[in-house]
């Protein structure tokens, strides 16, 4: 790799946890980028428990907008965390459930929650101690 130019054979490349990556190409950024928004997170967290009707979504997360609801939704389930399965009543019901990869990406996301919760407090006194000598 050269370190000036931060590129292996012409290509610029990232280093994470000690494996280049192209920068271009990179699967961390990819499933971070798509993963690491606002509401993904929350809404694979409110499917934990199993499947739920749009309307029960947006009453769990309360201050998500239907638009953005909906495009979460679209956005999960093209990148397979999630499905939508029509069911033909009048009007039509739909309901979203965690797929094989939702449920394995749960495992990964709890023990996130886990710590967030423990380590919140000491986040909020760190940001409020910084920004005092700002």
């Amino acid at each position: 790799m050269n370190r000036a130019t931060g590129e292996v054979k012409g290509k610029r490349v990232a280093i994470v946890c000690g494996v280049p990556m192209d920068v271009d190409n990179c699967p961390v950024r990819d499933v971070m980028d798509n993963i690491g928004g606002k509401w993904n997170s929350l809404m694979i967290l409110s499917l934990a428990d199993g499947p739920l009707r749009f309307s029960q979504l947006r009453r769990l997360i309360p201050d998500i907008s239907q638009r953005m609801l909906t495009q979460t939704l679209r956005d999960l389930q093209r990148d397979g965390y999630l499905y939508r399965t029509v069911y033909p009543t009048q009007p039509p019901s739909v309901e979203y459930g965690l797929t094989d990869l939702g449920r394995s990406f749960l495992a990964i996301l709890k023990p996130f929650v886990d710590w967030s919760l423990e380590n919140h407090e000491a986040i909020r006194k760190a940001r409020a101690e910084f920004d005092a000598t700002g």
